[in-house]
């Protein structure tokens, strides 16, 4: 008896340690494996038009995802000699509002109070006129001061007006820094900026020529990537960009964010695609642009755009003397619902232009929008929330031509219990292999075919598209990268 006793009593101690051990391990393969938030600074010509104030309060929906550094007041050429600080506390006093009950929904929201802290001023000069000696402003030091500290994430520099801050910033870091440093500290900068808005954007780009930058250059707005966020296009679903989805979705009976979302006045939300491609979604790869994002797709070639369709530019021109990530096209087919047969299908119309690089993903970013609004009201029950995919395998395998590829996301689960619906397709503009590959498995969650025949490594992008049946509609996605080699 005493001998099973005390053998009962290890056997209870080692399991006890086992399963603390177990814990051990898996709490720290889930920290290991959760993503590193991108951390951004806003430029904004807010109140130039209602569409900054827009895209601000989208932001602040992520802001539990994205680390935002700071949100500058600028200039642009819409608004040359004033900054409108006052207009983001505006939308952070709102937020404050609502901030308690989004971290019934997911954690780390920051509070009213650090967010006012990143607001800073640029100095209310357009363009040029603002860089040089002298010129130094609140927000220009601080993109020094973020850059500086020890974090090695890269810093984004979300421009929606002018980028004269930035200008500066660069200024002063090649004038007071060792070659050495200045080098490492521009290293770490990104860029995505909505056009150019003034005369500084050329300028930094052609004075530093190894700086990370995503533009549709000029004020060519009629060819921009960016404008597929708000742009009608005729055979596509328009509907999330009506005036009567923003009423029902966002602006009314969704707390007090949605109560100051202003009515369009140009175009929506013109500066939300400078942050879109931050937001972990399984799809984003901020560091590859050509991959594409709810930001769109680019691809990294010294473009000219002398030849620009709209008409003279607000904003002076001058020819770009080096490569940087800007338009490039995809061909997409969209798919459509069915009511009876298959869920979905591919439709009869297909798309190729640099635009559809963005606005291929719009349902699917507008219905995160509105859920998000939603968890501004809502209790956790009633609200939808996002649906997690699981690979059942890597997400980047190696195969030989002619070799069975399977690939499986049976274990995707959804926090809410909802019903899931899969779409695999293979994203042909990402792929170095150029001939089509054709896919039969629109509606299942196992995709096996062939690998082609090849007589040199290929890669191949597949993405697959997991998306619950709750309102709104969330979706989120995987990316498989396949390398394929000859035999």
């Amino acid at each position: 008896m005493v001998k099973l006793k005390t053998y009962n009593l290890e056997s209870r101690f080692f399991k006890t340690i086992l399963v603390y051990s177990l814990l051990v391990l898996f709490c720290f393969a889930s920290s290991a494996q959760e993503i590193e938030k991108e951390r951004v600074i806003i430029l904004t010509d807010i109140e130039a038009d209602p569409d900054d104030t827009q895209s601000l309060i989208r932001l602040l929906l992520y802001s539990n995802q994205i680390d935002i550094k700071g949100i500058v007041a600028t200039t642009s050429c819409w608004q040359r000699s004033n900054i409108a600080p006052e207009s983001i506390e505006r939308v952070i006093n709102a937020y404050d509002k609502v901030q308690e009950n989004l971290m019934l929904h997911e954690s780390d929201y920051p509070t009213s109070e650090e967010l006012k802290s990143l607001i800073k001023k640029g100095l209310p000069l357009y363009g040029m006129k603002g860089v040089g000696n002298g010129m130094d402003s609140e927000g220009s030091d601080w993109i020094i001061k973020i850059l500086e500290e020890k974090d090695e994430r890269p810093l984004w520099i979300s421009v929606w007006g002018g980028a004269n801050t930035l200008a500066q910033s660069l200024n002063k870091i090649k004038n007071t820094k060792s070659k050495k440093e200045a080098k490492r500290l521009i290293s770490k900068l990104r860029v995505y900026a909505i056009s150019d808005q003034d005369d500084s954007g050329i300028w930094i780009r052609n004075s530093f020529p190894d700086l990370f930058y995503i533009v549709s250059p000029g004020d060519f707005y009629a060819e921009a990537t960016w404008t597929g966020i708000n742009t009608y296009i005729k055979g596509a679903n328009n509907s999330h960009i009506s005036n009567s989805w923003m009423a029902e979705n966002i602006q009314q009976s969704h707390g007090p964010l949605g109560a100051i979302y202003p009515d369009v006045a140009y175009g929506f939300e013109g500066d939300t695609p400078a942050f879109l491609a931050l937001i972990p979604n399984g799809l984003n790869e901020s560091e590859r642009p050509d991959w594409g994002s709810w930001g769109g797709r680019y691809s990294l070639y010294k473009p000219d755009f002398s030849k620009a369709k709209e008409g003279k530019s607000i904003v002076e021109i001058a020819p770009e003397t080096r490569a940087i990530w800007t338009n490039t096209n995809d061909l997409y087919v969209p798919s459509i619902s069915k009511d009876y047969g298959r869920a979905k299908v591919q439709d009869s119309i297909s798309f190729n232009d640099n635009k559809v690089t963005l606005w291929r993903w719009r349902e699917d970013f507008q219905n995160d929008f509105a859920a998000r609004m939603d968890w501004c009201i809502m209790s956790y029950e009633e609200a939808n929330h996002p649906p997690v995919p699981v690979l059942s395998h890597s997400d980047k395998l190696t195969v030989k031509s002619g070799d069975l590829i399977s690939l499986d996301a049976l274990n995707s689960t959804d926090p809410d219990g909802d019903n899931l619906s899969y779409w695999w397709y293979y994203y042909a503009e990402e792929s170095s292999y150029e001939k089509e590959i054709i896919l039969d498995a629109q509606n299942i969650h196992l995709l096996k075919f062939g690998a082609p025949k090849v007589d040199k490594k290929e890669t191949l992008h597949f993405i697959l598209k997991v998306s619950d049946k709750g309102s709104p509609s969330l979706s989120r996605y995987k990316r498989v990268i396949v390398t394929v080699l000859p035999k």
